[in-house]
């Protein structure tokens, strides 16, 4: 009897092919193998996300950059120099950007929740450090907030908290 369709490899043992099936679907439901970043891509991204932030309004407003200098070298206790490097290094890094998924996936991947709103609280302080919030601002919260996993609840308490600390 001629079959509808032809196999693409020749037929092996019931037993090879249940095992090649279950060995596939094992490593489907595994999902796919976890990428740790390195120390300097958690603090480019986050330095990337902070310097977006600030200029988002098409000003980057000067109380606006010496908060994410405040911020960044807090987090991470830079020098001066260190802060410049970071800053050159994420500056290039969000001019080159498409999206802000890159620099959300690396967070999402290697925080957990505490972490996540502690960067959207940071991202607060930096787009209310000039005193208003524009419109940009308040879209580049929301769309952050979403990537990293913050709820809206969330958000919007850190931003009465960073507000109440103003």
């Amino acid at each position: 009897m001629d079959h509808p369709f032809k196999l693409p490899f020749h037929p092996q043992s019931k037993s090879q092919i249940l095992t090649m099936l279950w060995n596939k679907l094992a490593s489907l439901l595994a999902g796919p193998e976890e990428h740790v970043s390195s120390d300097e891509e958690i603090r480019e991204a986050i330095a990337a996300l902070l310097i977006h932030a600030a200029k988002i309004d098409g000003q980057e407003d000067e109380s606006e950059r010496e908060k994410r200098d405040v911020l960044l070298k807090q987090k991470f206790e830079l020098s001066d120099e260190e802060l410049s490097q970071l800053t050159s290094r994420a500056e290039a890094l969000d001019a080159e950007a498409v999206d802000l998924y890159q620099f959300t996936s690396v967070l999402t991947r290697n925080f957990d929740q505490d972490e996540r709103k502690a960067i959207v609280r940071m991202l607060w302080e930096i787009v209310l450090a000039d005193g208003a919030l524009t419109d940009y601002e308040a879209n580049y919260m929301w769309r952050v907030a979403e990537l990293l996993g913050v709820t809206t609840r969330d958000r919007i308490a850190l931003r009465k908290a960073v507000e109440r600390g103003l």
